[in-house]
């Protein structure tokens, strides 16, 4: 089936996507059948101006426009997400490409929807292997049990060691200028390009904390005061781990805060899986998920149809 664009209306006019959007698409992309985190409120709202996405609902259903993951001069879309059958709002951004003179190029697309795309007409398919998605068992992260976790352990071990008193306790609205005070101290991190942007859609993402369907976790000592924090959303059975900071000096503060704020979340909602997002091609971050071994790995592609 080709995609269609009789008696089709151009209807798409899209949005700004930022803070003020959240309610109004929170619902839709908890229709979302995917476990990647492209379909999640922080996944979209805190990358909406790097990744330039706008939105706009037709029909009860979410078009979200930005670009693509590995070529940001290039426009690309989402897959949409509502009551509209996939081939009719594929139709309908076929019209708006046309009129706009784009191409039509889906991307981030999760790889259990690439066939029903590719059914839709002639198309590209080309994955994108820096953007997938680690996907791990929520109580193996919880508890850490096993030998393949036995260095994890240690190092908790190890912290509640040198700590004693530590506490993990809720994120609230009351705490954010403290949590934006802890970010202010960590140094700098000059290798990463979209670092210094990463830092700054956090503190704005904490300037909307108490509007926010997210659950966050920060690690505190007697001595050291906030060492840790870490933020999440839950969607049906999964948690979204969009950020997790420490200070890298307090050995075993990574490790506890990942498991305490994953067993936190299982205690708390019964998540099955935890989503702990991509390495975007950074070798360190690709070692670091590596080592909590994951269930699999959610790819993802670029489909971009011709003509």
């Amino acid at each position: 089936m080709y995609l269609s664009t009789t008696a089709v209306i151009p209807r798409l006019r899209f949005h700004k996507m930022d803070y003020n959007a959240v309610a109004t698409i929170s619902p839709l992309l908890a229709r979302s059948h995917s476990r990647t985190c492209d379909y999640t409120i922080a996944g979209m709202i805190m990358w909406a101006h790097y990744f330039n996405y706008e939105y706009a609902i037709v029909d009860n259903t979410l078009f979200v426009k930005g670009v693509e993951e590995n070529d940001r001069t290039t426009p690309a879309f989402s897959i949409p997400i509502g009551e509209m059958p996939l081939s009719d709002a594929a139709a309908l951004l076929k019209e708006y490409c046309m009129a706009e003179n784009i191409p039509l190029v889906f991307s981030a697309v999760p790889e259990d929807r690439v066939e029903e795309l590719r059914q839709l007409g002639e198309c590209r398919i080309e994955e994108l292997t820096d953007w997938a998605d680690y996907l791990y068992n929520a109580r193996d992260l919880a508890t850490l049990s096993g030998n393949r976790y036995s260095k994890k352990r240690n190092h908790v071990n190890r912290f509640t060691s040198d700590h004693p008193g530590a506490s993990l306790v809720d994120l609230t609205p009351d705490m954010v200028p403290r949590i934006k005070t802890f970010l202010d101290t960590l140094p700098p991190d000059e290798e990463h390009v979209t670092a210094q942007i990463e830092r700054n859609e956090v503190m704005r993402l904490l300037d909307h904390w108490d509007s926010l369907p997210m659950d966050g976790a920060v690690l505190v000592t007697p001595d050291r005061g906030i060492v840790a924090f870490a933020i999440g959303e839950v969607i049906a059975d999964t948690l979204y781990v969009h950020i997790e900071k420490m200070l890298h000096d307090i050995n075993g503060a990574g490790e506890t805060i990942n498991k305490e704020f994953a067993a936190m979340m299982l205690d708390r909602y019964g998540v099955t899986f935890i989503n702990r997002e991509e390495d975007a091609g950074d070798e360190g971050l690709r070692r670091a998920k590596e080592s909590y071994h994951p269930l699999m790995m959610l790819r993802k592609y670029n489909v971009a149809f011709s003509g």
